[in-house]
Protein backbone atom coordinates (compact mmCIF):
# COMPACT_ATOMS: atom_id res chain seq x y z
CA UNK A 1 0.00 0.00 0.00
CA UNK A 2 3.01 2.31 0.31
CA UNK A 3 4.48 4.25 -2.58
CA UNK A 4 8.21 4.45 -3.10
CA UNK A 5 9.07 8.14 -2.69
CA UNK A 6 11.48 10.21 -4.72
CA UNK A 7 14.28 11.62 -2.59
CA UNK A 8 13.53 15.05 -4.07
CA UNK A 9 9.78 15.04 -3.40
CA UNK A 10 8.97 15.77 0.20
CA UNK A 11 7.16 17.93 2.72
CA UNK A 12 9.38 19.17 5.54
CA UNK A 13 7.58 20.35 8.66
CA UNK A 14 9.00 23.61 10.02
CA UNK A 15 9.31 23.83 13.80
CA UNK A 16 6.23 25.87 14.76
CA UNK A 17 6.22 26.97 11.14
CA UNK A 18 4.98 26.00 7.68
CA UNK A 19 5.10 22.90 5.55
CA UNK A 20 8.02 23.37 3.15
CA UNK A 21 7.32 21.49 -0.07
CA UNK A 22 10.11 20.57 -2.47
CA UNK A 23 10.45 18.56 -5.65
CA UNK A 24 7.88 20.28 -7.83
CA UNK A 25 4.82 18.70 -6.19
CA UNK A 26 1.63 19.79 -8.01
CA UNK A 27 -0.79 21.82 -5.86
CA UNK A 28 -4.51 21.92 -6.50
CA UNK A 29 -7.92 21.90 -4.88
CA UNK A 30 -10.49 19.18 -4.22
CA UNK A 31 -14.07 20.02 -3.28
CA UNK A 32 -16.14 17.50 -1.30
CA UNK A 33 -19.44 16.91 -3.08
CA UNK A 34 -22.40 15.72 -1.00
CA UNK A 35 -25.68 13.99 -1.82
CA UNK A 36 -29.14 15.23 -0.87
CA UNK A 37 -28.73 13.86 2.62
CA UNK A 38 -25.46 15.68 3.17
CA UNK A 39 -23.32 12.54 2.89
CA UNK A 40 -20.01 12.93 1.05
CA UNK A 41 -20.01 11.03 -2.24
CA UNK A 42 -16.99 12.22 -4.23
CA UNK A 43 -14.31 14.87 -4.59
CA UNK A 44 -14.47 17.28 -7.52
CA UNK A 45 -11.41 18.96 -8.96
CA UNK A 46 -11.18 22.66 -8.29
CA UNK A 47 -8.51 25.17 -9.20
CA UNK A 48 -4.89 24.31 -9.83
CA UNK A 49 -1.88 26.44 -8.94
CA UNK A 50 1.12 27.21 -11.16
CA UNK A 51 3.76 24.55 -10.68
CA UNK A 52 6.59 25.57 -8.36
CA UNK A 53 9.67 23.58 -7.42
CA UNK A 54 9.47 24.80 -3.83
CA UNK A 55 6.81 26.52 -1.75
CA UNK A 56 5.70 26.89 1.86
CA UNK A 57 2.14 26.11 2.96
CA UNK A 58 0.51 27.67 6.01
CA UNK A 59 0.25 25.34 9.01
CA UNK A 60 -0.97 27.75 11.71
CA UNK A 61 -4.21 28.70 9.94
CA UNK A 62 -3.66 32.46 10.25
CA UNK A 63 -1.87 33.40 7.04
CA UNK A 64 -3.47 36.22 5.06
CA UNK A 65 -2.06 34.60 1.91
CA UNK A 66 -3.59 31.12 2.23
CA UNK A 67 -2.72 28.47 1.30
CA UNK A 68 0.81 29.87 1.44
CA UNK A 69 2.74 30.90 4.53
CA UNK A 70 3.23 34.63 5.15
CA UNK A 71 5.13 34.38 8.44
CA UNK A 72 2.11 34.95 10.69
CA UNK A 73 2.92 31.80 12.70
CA UNK A 74 5.70 33.75 14.44
CA UNK A 75 3.41 36.66 15.29
CA UNK A 76 0.68 34.47 16.83
CA UNK A 77 3.05 32.17 18.72
CA UNK A 78 1.90 29.06 16.92
CA UNK A 79 2.70 25.79 18.70
CA UNK A 80 3.12 23.16 16.03
CA UNK A 81 4.41 20.37 18.26
CA UNK A 82 3.96 16.99 16.57
CA UNK A 83 1.87 14.80 18.85
CA UNK A 84 0.68 12.03 16.49
CA UNK A 85 1.78 8.44 16.82
CA UNK A 86 4.79 7.56 14.73
CA UNK A 87 3.96 3.88 14.59
CA UNK A 88 3.35 2.38 11.13
CA UNK A 89 -0.26 2.48 9.97
CA UNK A 90 -0.90 -1.24 10.44
CA UNK A 91 0.19 -1.06 14.07
CA UNK A 92 -2.44 1.61 14.75
CA UNK A 93 -5.40 -0.14 13.18
CA UNK A 94 -8.43 -2.09 14.23
CA UNK A 95 -8.90 -4.99 11.80
CA UNK A 96 -12.36 -6.13 10.66
CA UNK A 97 -12.23 -9.24 8.47
CA UNK A 98 -15.18 -10.04 6.24
CA UNK A 99 -15.79 -13.03 3.95
CA UNK A 100 -14.07 -11.48 0.91
CA UNK A 101 -12.59 -8.20 2.11
CA UNK A 102 -10.86 -6.87 5.21
CA UNK A 103 -11.07 -3.34 6.61
CA UNK A 104 -8.30 -1.68 8.58
CA UNK A 105 -9.24 1.42 10.55
CA UNK A 106 -6.85 3.85 12.25
CA UNK A 107 -9.44 6.09 13.91
CA UNK A 108 -6.93 8.67 15.15
CA UNK A 109 -6.25 9.66 11.52
CA UNK A 110 -9.86 10.59 10.78
CA UNK A 111 -10.11 13.94 8.97
CA UNK A 112 -13.92 14.08 9.00
CA UNK A 113 -14.32 13.53 5.28
CA UNK A 114 -17.57 11.57 5.88
CA UNK A 115 -17.24 9.19 2.92
CA UNK A 116 -18.08 6.04 4.85
CA UNK A 117 -21.91 6.08 4.86
CA UNK A 118 -23.58 6.88 1.47
CA UNK A 119 -24.36 3.21 0.68
CA UNK A 120 -24.28 1.92 4.22
CA UNK A 121 -21.52 2.05 6.76
CA UNK A 122 -18.22 0.56 5.58
CA UNK A 123 -18.01 -1.23 8.93
CA UNK A 124 -21.13 -3.17 7.88
CA UNK A 125 -20.36 -3.44 4.17
CA UNK A 126 -17.12 -5.33 4.86
CA UNK A 127 -19.28 -8.19 6.08
CA UNK A 128 -20.98 -8.59 2.70
CA UNK A 129 -21.51 -12.25 1.81
CA UNK A 130 -19.31 -12.45 -1.29
CA UNK A 131 -17.11 -10.59 -3.77
CA UNK A 132 -20.04 -9.43 -5.92
CA UNK A 133 -21.03 -6.64 -3.52
CA UNK A 134 -17.54 -5.29 -2.85
CA UNK A 135 -17.83 -2.21 -5.07
CA UNK A 136 -19.60 0.16 -2.61
CA UNK A 137 -17.27 -0.93 0.19
CA UNK A 138 -14.13 -0.43 -1.90
CA UNK A 139 -15.31 2.92 -3.28
CA UNK A 140 -16.11 4.35 0.13
CA UNK A 141 -12.83 3.25 1.70
CA UNK A 142 -10.79 4.52 -1.25
CA UNK A 143 -12.59 7.88 -1.08
CA UNK A 144 -11.31 8.37 2.48
CA UNK A 145 -8.70 11.14 1.95
CA UNK A 146 -6.81 10.54 5.20
CA UNK A 147 -6.20 6.85 4.54
CA UNK A 148 -7.77 6.08 7.92
CA UNK A 149 -9.71 3.34 6.14
CA UNK A 150 -8.06 0.82 3.83
CA UNK A 151 -9.67 -2.11 2.03
CA UNK A 152 -7.79 -5.38 1.63
CA UNK A 153 -8.56 -8.29 -0.69
CA UNK A 154 -8.58 -11.50 1.33
CA UNK A 155 -7.66 -13.68 -1.63
CA UNK A 156 -4.51 -11.77 -2.57
CA UNK A 157 -3.72 -10.16 0.78
CA UNK A 158 -3.12 -6.88 -1.10
CA UNK A 159 -4.57 -3.48 -0.27
CA UNK A 160 -6.98 -1.89 -2.74
CA UNK A 161 -5.75 1.65 -3.35
CA UNK A 162 -6.58 4.43 -5.83
CA UNK A 163 -3.76 5.32 -8.20
CA UNK A 164 -2.32 8.73 -7.38
CA UNK A 165 0.70 10.58 -8.65
CA UNK A 166 2.55 12.65 -6.03
CA UNK A 167 0.42 15.73 -5.40
CA UNK A 168 -1.09 17.96 -2.73
CA UNK A 169 -4.67 19.18 -2.69
CA UNK A 170 -6.45 21.76 -0.57
CA UNK A 171 -9.68 20.14 0.58
CA UNK A 172 -12.78 22.37 0.57
CA UNK A 173 -15.90 21.25 2.45
CA UNK A 174 -18.96 23.27 1.33
CA UNK A 175 -21.39 21.08 3.28
CA UNK A 176 -19.67 22.12 6.51
CA UNK A 177 -18.91 25.62 5.21
CA UNK A 178 -15.21 25.35 5.97
CA UNK A 179 -11.78 24.68 4.57
CA UNK A 180 -10.50 21.15 5.06
CA UNK A 181 -7.00 19.70 5.41
CA UNK A 182 -4.05 19.37 3.08
CA UNK A 183 -4.37 16.11 1.20
CA UNK A 184 -1.05 14.43 0.38
CA UNK A 185 -1.32 11.76 -2.29
CA UNK A 186 0.84 9.34 -4.16
CA UNK A 187 3.63 8.69 -1.68
CA UNK A 188 4.92 12.16 -0.81
CA UNK A 189 7.51 11.83 1.96
CA UNK A 190 6.62 13.73 5.14
CA UNK A 191 9.56 14.74 7.35
CA UNK A 192 9.08 16.02 10.90
CA UNK A 193 10.60 19.17 12.36
CA UNK A 194 13.31 17.10 14.06
CA UNK A 195 14.04 15.01 10.97
CA UNK A 196 11.78 12.00 11.59
CA UNK A 197 10.65 10.43 8.31
CA UNK A 198 6.98 9.44 8.64
CA UNK A 199 5.74 6.28 6.97
CA UNK A 200 5.19 6.92 3.26
CA UNK A 201 1.56 6.38 2.33
CA UNK A 202 -0.68 6.81 -0.68
CA UNK A 203 -3.16 8.98 1.23
CA UNK A 204 -2.77 11.22 4.26
CA UNK A 205 -4.23 14.51 5.46
CA UNK A 206 -2.32 17.25 7.26
CA UNK A 207 -3.76 19.92 9.54
CA UNK A 208 -3.78 23.43 8.06
CA UNK A 209 -6.10 25.13 10.54
CA UNK A 210 -3.59 24.85 13.40
CA UNK A 211 -6.11 23.34 15.82
CA UNK A 212 -5.57 19.58 15.43
CA UNK A 213 -4.71 17.65 18.58
CA UNK A 214 -2.99 15.04 16.41
CA UNK A 215 -0.43 17.19 14.59
CA UNK A 216 0.81 17.02 11.95
CA UNK A 217 -2.27 15.06 10.89
CA UNK A 218 -5.79 16.42 10.60
CA UNK A 219 -8.29 15.37 13.27
CA UNK A 220 -11.35 17.20 11.91
CA UNK A 221 -10.86 20.31 14.08
CA UNK A 222 -11.36 22.55 11.02
CA UNK A 223 -15.07 21.70 11.03
CA UNK A 224 -15.46 22.37 14.75
CA UNK A 225 -13.89 25.84 14.51
CA UNK A 226 -15.38 26.75 11.12
CA UNK A 227 -11.97 27.28 9.57
CA UNK A 228 -12.09 29.65 6.59
CA UNK A 229 -10.11 32.22 4.64
CA UNK A 230 -11.02 35.00 7.07
CA UNK A 231 -9.22 33.49 10.03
Amino acid sequence: MNNKPSAEIQVQIGKNGPYRVSGGVPLGEEIIAADGGGESVACQHGRTFPLQQQYALCRCGHSSHKPFCDGTHAKVGFDGTETASRAPYREQTKVIRGPAMTLTDAESLCAFGRFYDPNGSVWNLVNGPDRTDREPFVRQTCNCPSGRLVAWDNASGESVEPRYEPSISLVQDPAKECLGPLWLRGGVQLVGAEGFAYEVRNRMTLCRCGASKNKPFCDGAHAAIGFDDQR
